[in-house]
């Protein structure tokens, strides 16, 4: 006998979204008016339409004003490391418990919100990177992303500082997916991962990795011919090589190469041979083309991303706590999107459930947590004219 069909509506939803976020980042009311849950609810209708808190508060026809729900979110806002923890908390609140059964395949990316403004007490607060936006300044998070049968989720967030070793930032990753019991079978790197020092410590800890290579020393456009790890970009077939890093200390590391061939056939605009170059250790590949198609897996990644930014609430403070927690609160809701797909709307089979996004799509779900909040607090449709203007002056 097939159970019968369970009911997933707006209301279920939001309700679920905001007790999981309060459940882990525990808010306190501040008013009256203005307790935790109210907070949570402008919280949400902020992130659903890719506005600001301040926004949010004007749109709501009986939300408290900008300035009340300001105070507080900073009355009750904890210290950085302590909601960087929460956070984490927060998003490992709904993984499936499958994700902790067997090794995984994680990729680790770091994303990076142009800024415009000044720090706000350190200068490290400001990650420095290629200019992108017309800034070269940006608040930096990394996270750990875990891909697995159409299932991606996000498992561990910290933030980035200027200057801070990127050594550093995988194991802190690493450290935290390990304590919600995440443990990677293989990890997929950036490009900007490819170095010594973080090598070392891959292999040091006994991680597999695979990861582009980043080319060093003569280019095969300048005379005298191609040197270093350029080389492998002069390849016109598919081929294994191993390459030795060295660092400014000297510090050397060796990898496996693997290179994949193909070509552009008017991709990009581009025609001719193109060499794709990858840096990989403690697993062996079945082929080139298997490189290239584990390392695109972690494309899913930059969806997440983009999935990201899409209920991100925005903001022009200085704080880098409140710029954090607005990250946190998009990936955490984007972990719940995962979640009822996974529990609620998928179709169990064998050899795994059968995701159909079409039964919620992302989109739908911010729809739905916005429509709860203006039901609860109704929408301010009105907006005065020039002549209501010259009345209110006049009196």
């Amino acid at each position: 006998m097939r159970p019968p069909h369970r009911i997933l509506d707006r209301r279920k939803v939001h309700r679920l979204a905001a007790d999981h976020l309060q459940a882990h980042l525990k808010f306190q009311d501040y008013k009256r008016k203005t307790s935790a849950q109210v907070l949570w609810s402008l919280l949400l209708a902020a992130a659903a339409r890719i506005t600001s808190l301040s926004d949010a508060c004007q749109r709501l026809d009986e939300a408290p004003s900008d300035e009340t729900a300001r105070q507080a979110l900073l009355a009750t806002l904890p210290d950085y490391a302590t909601l960087q923890r929460r956070l984490n908390a927060a998003l490992a609140g709904h993984l499936p418990k499958a994700l902790r059964k067997h090794l995984q395949l994680v990729a680790i990316d770091l994303t990076l919100i142009p800024y415009h403004g000044q720090p706000f007490r350190d200068v490290a607060e400001i990650y420095r990177g290629q200019a992108k936006d017309g800034t070269s300044h940006f608040h930096a998070y990394a996270t750990a992303y875990v891909v697995r049968h159409g299932q991606r989720s996000t498992v561990a967030l910290t933030g980035v500082t200027k200057g801070e070793p990127l050594k550093a930032v995988v194991q802190r990753l690493l450290r935290q997916a390990a304590r919600v019991g995440v443990r990677p079978r293989l990890l997929v790197l950036d490009r900007g991962f490819y170095s010594v020092a973080v090598v070392r410590y891959l292999q040091r800890a006994r991680y597999p990795f695979l990861m582009p290579v980043v080319c060093h020393g003569r280019s095969p456009k300048q005379r005298g011919g191609p040197t270093g790890s350029y080389v492998f970009r002069t390849w016109k077939t598919s081929g294994w090589s191993t390459h030795t890093l060295t660092d400014a200390q000297r510090r050397t590391a060796t990898v496996s190469i693997g290179g994949k061939c193909r070509n552009y056939k008017g991709q990009w605009k581009r025609h001719g041979r193109q060499a794709l170059i990858y840096a990989y250790w403690g697993y062996r590949p079945k082929s080139p083309d298997s490189v290239f198609a584990t390392y695109r897996l972690r494309f899913g990644i930059e969806s997440s991303y983009r999935q990201m930014h899409e209920a991100r609430i925005r903001t022009t403070t200085r704080r880098p706590v409140v710029r954090l927690l607005y990250v946190g609160i998009a990936l955490v809701l984007r972990n719940l999107w995962v979640w009822l797909h996974y529990r609620l709307l998928s179709r169990p089979r064998r050899g795994g459930r059968e995701i159909r996004l079409e039964r919620l799509r992302w989109e739908t779900l911010l729809l739905w947590l916005l429509h709860v909040v203006e039901e609860a607090l109704g929408v301010a449709d009105v907006t005065y004219t020039e002549r209501d203007i010259e009345y209110e002056l006049a009196m």
